[in-house]
């Protein structure tokens, strides 16, 4: 019964580390760190969005 509680245990915290990663990027900062760039309005052809970088109209931008 103690198995059952540790992979429960461990299956949550592997659902919300996932969940994490799946919010994408909304700060300067963190799309830094995800090696993007900060680009007004929308990324050009070569790079796909990954975020936004204080607020909708400026996009975080990454190599495809």
């Amino acid at each position: 019964m103690r198995l059952h509680h540790l992979l429960l245990a461990l299956l949550f915290l592997v659902l919300s580390a996932w969940s994490r990663f799946a919010q994408g990027v909304k700060n300067p900062q963190s799309c830094h760190r995800n090696k993007g760039i900060c680009v007004p309005i929308r990324c050009p052809g070569n790079l796909r969005e990954i975020g936004t970088c204080l607020g909708a109209p400026v996009k975080c931008c990454r190599r495809k």
